[in-house]
């Protein structure tokens, strides 16, 4: 579409050097899932939207209420508090025409030894910032902020709502949207600024986490005949989940075609015995089980148990021993945005004003976000964002400025355009 000449006015009002500075300093924030940090980033962000002008809602999650809510998506750390935060330019109609959501948890360093430098103090080098959480998704956090912030230096005035949602805990499970939801904060679409590599994503895979616990019978290692392994037990069940991946990986929805496993099924963790010189009598297996974009969440768990047990009564120690499945940790669904919803050729028109080239291509992602918990409650949700996702929980982890900018800019129209200028 043509610029016109209120929108080049809030494009030129993007400041380059204030993304830089304003990502620089969350990168700085070390706010890992489950620590004090989650809640210093969003006391932080709070201060900012005060400053821009919307009317904040900053208030504390109720974390046993939620936890004892139908719906709730899980956890997997532990955490004394949390903190909601949403900012709200108010406009014609009950609810805001936009939201550009974003979350300010990170998952840990890791091995610091892979870093070059340390993942909590943000290094530049040229116009690429290195650290975690800078494309995952500090950077599309501060791409929400900034366009807003652009449309304020321009002086447009919305005539319909915007809000801002930043939300904790995404990374093990989505409690902070969960709760943002709770209280009632809506809209009439979504932008989640995740990266998306340059395309624009309109349906996230589900993902469920699992732990399996095995029993055995503890003897001496030099006489294991008078007992048994719960590790041995386990290699017939970690083969039967190898095979149900493989099954269910073989009819695959168009949105995910270009991924070769695009709904794994992954151990992750096992733990086992207490002694080199005695045979294990438990065994704690913590997995993910990847979900298609519209499967049903139940189904899937129906499945996995039925196998886990089918395996079980082949076996004269799993007869009488049974596994024991539970479902810990994040409980992903899957979401899509609505086949012909406006809100992908609002988002694709808008960066191709701003960028040019080649359209975005659209597709689906491997792995669960907040967009299933929006398109659940009836909000057409989508990602677009900077950075590659592939640079996401690994070491050196970094992103663009130019790329930070150029989706800031398409954030100002997708502004200008869903919300409208009095």
């Amino acid at each position: 579409m043509p610029i016109t000449p209120t929108e080049a006015r809030a494009l030129d009002a993007v400041d380059r050097d204030a993304v830089a500075r304003t990502l620089t300093e969350l990168l700085a924030v070390p706010s890992v899932s489950g620590s004090d940090a989650e809640s210093d980033v969003q006391h932080l962000l709070g201060k900012q939207l005060v400053s821009a002008g919307l009317d904040v809602d900053s208030w504390q999650l109720d974390l046993p209420g939620l936890a004892a809510s139908a719906g709730f998506p899980g956890t997997e750390v532990e955490r004394t508090e949390a903190w909601g935060l949403v900012g709200t330019e108010h406009g014609e109609g009950d609810r805001p025409a936009l939201v550009l959501q974003g979350h300010v948890d990170v998952v840990p360093a890791g091995d610091r030894a892979q870093w070059r430098d340390d993942p909590f103090e943000p290094t530049w080098r040229g116009d690429t910032v290195h650290g975690r959480g800078a494309c995952d998704m500090k950077a599309g956090v501060v791409a929400n902020l900034a366009a807003y912030a652009a449309g304020v230096r321009s002086g447009a005035r919305l005539r319909r709502g915007l809000a801002l949602q930043f939300v904790v805990g995404e990374e093990d499970g989505g409690l902070g949207a969960f709760g943002t939801l709770a209280r009632g904060h809506t809209g009439d679409a979504c932008i989640i600024t995740e990266p998306t590599s340059g395309t624009v994503v309109t349906g996230a895979a589900g993902a469920l986490t699992f732990t399996l616990e095995l029993a055995g019978q503890a003897t001496h290692a030099s006489t294991p005949y008078a007992g048994h392994s719960a590790l041995d037990s386990y290699v017939a069940l970690h083969h039967a989940l190898a095979q149900l991946s493989a099954e269910r990986n073989r009819v695959v929805e168009p949105l995910m075609r270009e991924y070769p496993v695009p709904y794994p099924i992954v151990v992750g963790r096992l733990q086992t015995g207490d002694w080199s010189s005695s045979v294990p009598d438990r065994l704690v297996a913590e997995g993910r089980f990847g979900l298609r974009i519209t499967e049903d969440p139940d189904a899937a768990r129906r499945e996995f148990e039925e196998r886990i047990a089918a395996v079980a009564a082949r076996d004269p120690w799993l007869r009488d021993h049974p596994p024991v499945v539970t479902w810990s940790g994040g409980q992903f669904a899957g979401g899509h945005l609505p086949a012909g919803h406006g809100l992908r050729d609002l988002v694709t028109g808008v960066h191709a004003d701003v960028a040019g080239g080649a359209p975005l291509r659209e597709r689906g992602v491997p792995y669960g976000s907040d967009l299933r918990q929006y398109t659940g409650q009836g909000i057409p949700t989508l990602h677009y964002g900077p950075g590659d996702v592939r640079l996401a929980h690994g070491p050196d982890e970094a992103v663009d400025l130019d790329e930070v900018v150029t989706v800031t800019r398409a954030l100002v129209l997708a502004i200008l355009r869903s919300c409208g200028v009095r």
